[in-house]
C-alpha cells in the first residue's frame, strides 16, 4: 500500500488572515480571544486568531465553510474558477460552470428572458413588419 502525503497546511495571506479572523469570534469554542477546546485548567490563546496557517480542526470542518470564498482559496487553489458576473472564487460541480453558485439562478432568470424575447420578435403575428 502506498503512504499517502498529509495534506500540506495551507498558509494564508494577510487579506484571507483577517478574514478568517472574522470568522475566528463565530466558533463555538471562542470565548474572549481562549479556546475552549484547549483550556486545560488554564487559559490557552485561540491558535487560529494568532497564526497565518490553519491549525485548529475545529475551524476548517464547522467555521470555514461559513465563508465559501475562503475556503475555496485555501483548500481548492487548482480548482477554483472566477465567477465570470462577479469575480467570486468558487468551486465548479463540471467544467463547464462560468458562474458562482449566487449568481447561476439570476443569470439563468435573464438569458431565459432574452431567449424568449429574440423568440418573440421573430413571430410575424406579433410585429407589424409585414402590414397588409
Amino acid at each position: 500500500m502506498k503512504k499517502s502525503k498529509p495534506e500540506p497546511i495551507p498558509v494564508m495571506d494577510y487579506r484571507q488572515y483577517r478574514r478568517a479572523r472574522r470568522l475566528v469570534h463565530e466558533c463555538c469554542n471562542y470565548d474572549g480571544g481562549n479556546c475552549i477546546a484547549l483550556d486545560d485548567g488554564e487559559e490557552c490563546v485561540c491558535v487560529q486568531s494568532i497564526s497565518y496557517s490553519l491549525f485548529c480542526r475545529w475551524f476548517w470542518a464547522a467555521v470555514l465553510p461559513l465563508d465559501k470564498e475562503l475556503e475555496t482559496a485555501l483548500f481548492h487553489r487548482l480548482d477554483a474558477k472566477r465567477c465570470a458576473v462577479c469575480g467570486a472564487l468558487f468551486t465548479p460541480g463540471s467544467n463547464r460552470a462560468k458562474y458562482c453558485p449566487e449568481c447561476t439562478g439570476r443569470m439563468k432568470r435573464i438569458k431565459a428572458a432574452q431567449r424568449k424575447h429574440k423568440q418573440r420578435a421573430k413571430c410575424h403575428a406579433l410585429g407589424a413588419e409585414n402590414p397588409l
